[in-house]
């Protein structure tokens, strides 16, 4: 785990020291985030959301400020979890003094469940749908699917002082090309593959280290991926 800590921090001082101004997709970012959620009780409902910092270059460049929670609901042994969830974006443009930022308000539905193969190999399917209001464009939908592998080391699941392998790969389609003033996008919106180390702190706390590359239509670019993962 300290081997990591010291990773994380001598990846953001070689980032924070760069000084290219255009977009570089050689350029290595960093994702800030946080992850909660919790079940009210002994009921079926609940909420989860994430608070997402993302820098084109690691700090000093801000990419995306991301604020997302919803309320959940579980039927009873159905093991899939809906949710229903708002989440406002603030997207900013490559280069410190290019920022310009774009404003976007988004609701979305969500399906989330989970299976095991082989009693290590633990498998999240996520179902997404999400209808964007982005500033200066029509009215837009999209449609993303993220398949998330853990692998535990030292247990068969991820409970205190486990050491895990952590993988997923999610795929965005555009549910409309038009977007207004004769402006078009393709229906493949973008794709990430994502391979990082976690650790689980507490049975309800855990943390992970990883790289994520993110493929759009016009550039591919690498992503340093911090994350903190609670349940309370």
């Amino acid at each position: 785990m300290k081997k990591l800590v010291l990773l994380f921090f001598t990846y953001l001082i070689c980032f924070t020291n760069v000084n290219a101004q255009g977009p570089n997709e050689d350029q290595l970012g960093a994702w800030y985030m946080y992850f909660y959620n919790t079940t009210f009780k002994e009921s079926n409902w609940g909420i989860q959301g994430d608070i997402q910092y993302r820098d084109w270059r690691g700090l000093g460049d801000r990419e995306q400020l991301l604020l997302r929670s919803g309320a959940t609901y579980s039927p009873t042994d159905s093991g899939v979890k809906f949710t229903l969830g708002f989440a406002n974006i603030t997207t900013g443009q490559y280069g410190i003094d290019r920022d310009s930022p774009v404003s976007e308000n988004r609701i979305y539905q969500e399906a989330l469940f989970s299976n095991s193969i082989l009693k290590r190999l633990l498998l999240t399917h996520r179902f997404r749908y999400e209808q964007r209001w982005v500033e200066d464009q029509d009215f837009r939908t999209r449609y993303r699917y993220n398949l998330f592998v853990n692998v535990p080391f030292n247990n068969t699941n991820l409970v205190k002082n486990t050491y895990y392998l952590a993988m997923y790969n999610e795929i965005f389609i555009n549910g409309e090309r038009e977007i207004g003033n004769g402006r078009e996008v393709a229906f493949f919106d973008r794709n990430r593959t994502y391979l990082g180390l976690g650790y689980v702190i507490k049975d309800n706390l855990r943390v992970q280290l990883g790289w994520m590359e993110q493929t759009t239509n016009n550039w591919q670019k690498g992503q340093l991926q911090f994350s903190i993962h609670h349940t309370f």
